[in-house]
Formats: C-alpha cells, structure tokens, sequence
C-alpha cells in the first residue's frame, strides 16, 4: 500500500494531506502488473460452492431498465427533509459546536442544501466503487488460475457493469450532480489494480470494497423512504452478496498454504484498506462546494470518536467474520486482531459471515416472477 500503516489510524493531519489532485480528468490509467492465466483443465464443478454460486448468478441476471421503475419521480429536497435536517440545535446535542464557524449563521435551507450535496457525494463514491470493481473483477477473469472462478467472476464483470450503469442513470436523472471520486477510494481502487498477485485483487476488491459497500448499502436501504432508490439497493445488495462469498471461498482454499510472512502481508493490507474506506466518509469534497475550509468542517463535526461512532463501526460488519474466517485475524500471533481491537471493531467477529447469509439476499425467484408477468 502507498501510506504507512502504522501512523496513528486517527490521525486527522494525514487524512486531509490526501487530496485528489486530478477531479476534472476524464481518463484515469493504472498499470497492471498481473499475468493473464489461461488454464486448460475445463472440467467444471470441481470447486461445488463456486459452482453453486455461478448457477445462482445466472438465475439472478436484472436489468437496470425494465426491472426498476424509472417512472418514479424523486424530490430531492423532499428526501434530505425526511432523512432529517442538521441545525445548531441537534448538533448542539451531540456535542458540535458550530461557534466561529461559517455553519453557525446557516439557515434550515443551508442544512437542506448540504444535506443534499452530501446525498450526491455518497451516491457519486458508490458509482467510482462499482466501476473500481468491475474493473478488478475483468482482471480476476484473467488471472485466477480456476476455470470455476473465472466462470463466476464472469458474471460478476455483467453485475458491476449493471451497478456502475444504475448508479449512474439515478444520479442523472433523479439527483443533481455528480462528485469526483474519493482520494481515499482512489489510492486504494490503484493500490489493488496494480498489485501482481491475483489474490490480492480478490482480498482488495471482494472482501475489502465489496464487504464495506455491502454494509453501506444495508444502511441506506434500511432509512430511505425513496421506493426507486430502496428498490434499487435491494437489487445491487443481491449481486454484492454473492461477489463476497466467491471471495471468501475462493481464498480460504488458497490462504490456508501461504506462509506467515505471505500472509502477513495479506494482513497489513486489509488493515489499511478498511483504514482508508473508513477515512473516505469524511466528505472533504461537499465540504469544499459549499465554501467552508475543509480543516475547520472536519475537526468541528470530529467531536465523535469515530472508533465509537456506530455507523463508522457498522462498515465492518461485513468484513471482520469474513477476514476471521480466511484465518487472518489471528494469523501472525493475531497482528489483524490487535489493530481492529485499536479501532474497536472486534465484536462483529461473531456476524455470519457473508458465505453463509448470502441466500438471504436471493431475488432470482422475484426476477422469473417479472418475466413471467411480462410475458402473460
């Protein structure tokens, strides 16, 4: 990874030293540095549980303009109002003084602004994730050496395509603008991209990304009000349960034969992956739209220990039972165990993990349901 993992992981300085230098370009290249693989022995079924997940993902194929219903109309005001308005008075309460700032003279109609531009900043990060993953997830096709893995990772190249396809078309058509991408988000998507080793790739993007997305999209799905969004969310949740899963099974049979120092590793880069996804929520870029120095926003609003913070903790529900399970939380004399101990997450260990509570999300029947009504 590009920063040292061992700062303070709370260390707000660091954080606001990264900053996104090129928001206005278009192209982004990374190198690659992986070998394209091609294997000949075709036999499938050999991995079940991979098996089992291809079958399912090709029950579980929607399409972004006919099974949503892009008819609804969505007043964004309307949305941040019930999501429920910030003002001096509630965050007055939770301990966030606005004094001497430029947020102590805003009005209800600055705070439903902001809220606004923060709905556009969130959906902005999920869209630049999903393109990161269908990006990781062309390059898991090429260098994974199974021909089960590459069969499933197939369909998830469609999934993602799908995800960066809707995201896209909401925040066109039914919200006001777009961001440009997380500096956080952006090391991170070529930090994983540019690694040779094509488990790293799986552990980045499947396990990292995903898990973390997977949680964000729980969160939201649970306090919209806004039937296309929730529907939406539903959907993409579907697909982002099964891409955890085919990384958790498919490095779990891989990790098992690493050595300490290859799998320490593997450890410090989850570290700082969950690191940066965390740090990303700091909404540096609203806040410098709305003409408010960054500094000033960020160590206002950092009155909360983020290390106590449930929805910063919720992040890792998805991630902690999974990276127990691939064995390296205790790898190492437990290396990953006493950082994630440091920001007070160790007690989603206990979670299913998502290879076990993916069927939860399953929609495939819903899916024949539609064709079946389109069809009639």
């Amino acid at each position: 990874m590009s920063t040292d993992i061992d700062r303070d992981a709370n260390d707000l300085e660091a954080l606001l030293a990264v900053t996104n230098t090129d928001a206005d370009e278009l192209l982004h290249s990374v190198t690659d540095n992986a070998d394209a693989i091609f294997t000949w022995d075709y036999e499938k079924g050999r991995r079940p549980q991979l098996n089992t997940l291809y079958e399912k993902a090709k029950r579980s194929q929607w399409n972004a303009e006919t099974d949503l219903d892009w008819s609804i109309e969505v007043d964004q005001e309307q949305l941040a109002r019930e999501q429920g308005v910030m003002g001096a008075d509630i965050l007055g309460m939770l301990g966030v003084d606005l004094k001497g700032t430029p947020m102590a003279k805003w009005t209800e109609q600055d705070w439903v602004t902001f809220q606004i531009e923060s709905q556009n900043w969130i959906l902005s990060q999920f869209m630049h994730g999903e393109q990161g993953a269908l990006v990781c997830t062309a390059k898991i096709v090429e260098t994974v050496p199974w021909i089960d893995a590459k069969y499933y990772a197939a369909t998830q190249v469609m999934d993602e395509a799908r995800h960066v396809e809707v995201f896209a078309k909401y925040l066109d058509t039914k919200m006001n603008g777009h961001y440009p991408i997380n500096a956080h988000l952006k090391m991170l998507l070529d930090d994983i991209i540019a690694d040779s080793r094509w488990d790293m790739t799986y552990l980045g993007m499947q396990i990292m990304v995903e898990g973390l997305a997977l949680a964000s999209f729980g969160f939201a799905h649970q306090t919209t009000t806004e039937p296309l969004f929730k529907k939406l969310l539903r959907y993409v949740m579907a697909d982002e349960a099964r891409h955890v899963a085919f990384g958790v099974l498919s490095l779990r049979e891989y990790y098992r034969d690493l050595s300490d120092a290859e799998l320490k590793d593997r450890q410090e880069f989850a570290f700082e992956a969950a690191i940066r996804m965390r740090d990303r929520f700091l909404q540096q870029e609203v806040w410098e739209r709305l003409g408010v120095d960054v500094r000033q926003a960020i160590r206002v609003f950092d009155v909360v220990d983020k290390d106590n913070d449930p929805f910063q903790q919720l992040l890792f529900s998805k991630i902690v039972p999974n990276l127990s399970k691939l064995g390296l939380l205790d790898a190492n004399d437990g290396w990953l165990r006493k950082r994630f101990d440091t920001i007070g997450v160790l007690q989603f260990e206990t979670e299913a993990d998502t290879g076990e509570n993916y069927l939860e999300f399953d929609i495939a029947s819903e899916l024949a349901a539609n064709k079946q009504a389109e069809s009639a």
